[in-house]
């Protein structure tokens, strides 16, 4: 997915669910029940599009 030519509010909040996503498989106590490697991979392209240009986000805790 390209994400240059989306808004910046945008990449934050598709970034944001999938935080939120992964919160909710640690809380379930299952590790990435509904946020496979694919979400992790999408996840990495994101905060690199956010790193790049400089917004402001929570990184997501894997563990």
């Amino acid at each position: 997915m390209n994400f240059s030519q989306m808004k910046d509010e945008r990449i934050l909040a598709f970034y944001e669910n999938v935080r939120q996503q992964v919160e909710l498989d640690l809380r379930a106590g299952g590790r990435y029940r509904f946020a496979g490697p694919g979400v992790k991979e999408y996840a990495e392209r994101l905060r690199e599009e956010m790193d790049r240009r400089r917004l402001q986000y929570d990184p997501i805790d894997w563990s």
